[in-house]
């Protein structure tokens, strides 16, 4: 179980991080139906950490993938883990075997700036190393899906700003989506105060809630 010293906090939840995903990120963002509807997706995510959400979102791509579509998956992380490091951690799911490996094997041995790496015909990685209100900031626009995974809010408290949350917003396209396990208060009223529509929904594993929200057309 992969923790965070910087910030107190594990880099998943301990009941199942792969399962979690599925839950939270994917399903809370309609996600793989959405997928049929749109050949080209861009996803972007605060916070990399092991790679766990983009193998499994990646995973679960592939399923469909045709010719044509293509996956970009963008993630801001402030301190990217080592190659060996992700290898650990993701070693845990069988699951997502062929995902880790190809993931390890493109990945750079001293990962900083942008990373891009072209991982099959259908899916591009970018990992935006750095500050998360930085790098979001420079990003186009044109987002369709948000997986907020900062540490906890009550450790990370950056990672769930106002500035941070209505940079988001401003880089989502309309009707875009985002899903988070989290549902404290202030990261609830942060993300409708940029403009997003939120919605509570039952929590993974006992969570009680979680949040996940639309950008309106």
């Amino acid at each position: 179980m992969p923790y965070s010293p910087a910030f107190g906090d594990h880099f998943y939840c301990q009941t199942d991080g792969r399962l979690e995903c599925g839950h939270v990120f994917l399903a809370g963002n309609g996600l793989p139906a959405r997928w049929e509807q749109q050949r080209h997706f861009l996803i972007g995510e605060l916070g990399f950490g092991t790679g766990l959400n983009f193998c499994e979102t990646w995973r679960q791509w592939q399923q469909q993938a045709t010719s044509g579509s293509e996956l970009h998956f963008m993630s801001f992380e402030l301190y990217p883990m080592r190659a060996a490091e992700i290898d650990r951690a993701l070693s845990h799911w069988p699951e997502i075997n062929d995902q880790r490996k190809a993931l390890v094997a493109a990945w750079p041995s001293d990962p900083q700036g942008v990373l891009s790496l072209r991982l099959d015909a259908h899916t591009r990685l970018t990992v935006v190393c750095g500050p998360a209100l930085e790098g979001v900031s420079n990003a186009q626009p044109g987002f369709d899906a948000w997986y907020l995974d900062g540490f906890a809010p009550s450790r990370n408290a950056d990672m769930w700003s106002m500035d941070l949350m209505q940079a988001l917003y401003d880089k989502t396209v309309p009707k875009g989506t985002f899903a988070t396990y989290a549902a404290a208060g202030f990261v609830r009223r942060n993300l409708q105060a940029s403009g997003f529509t939120v919605e509570r929904r039952q929590g993974f594993a006992g969570k009680r809630e979680m949040l996940c929200g639309v950008k309106p057309s």
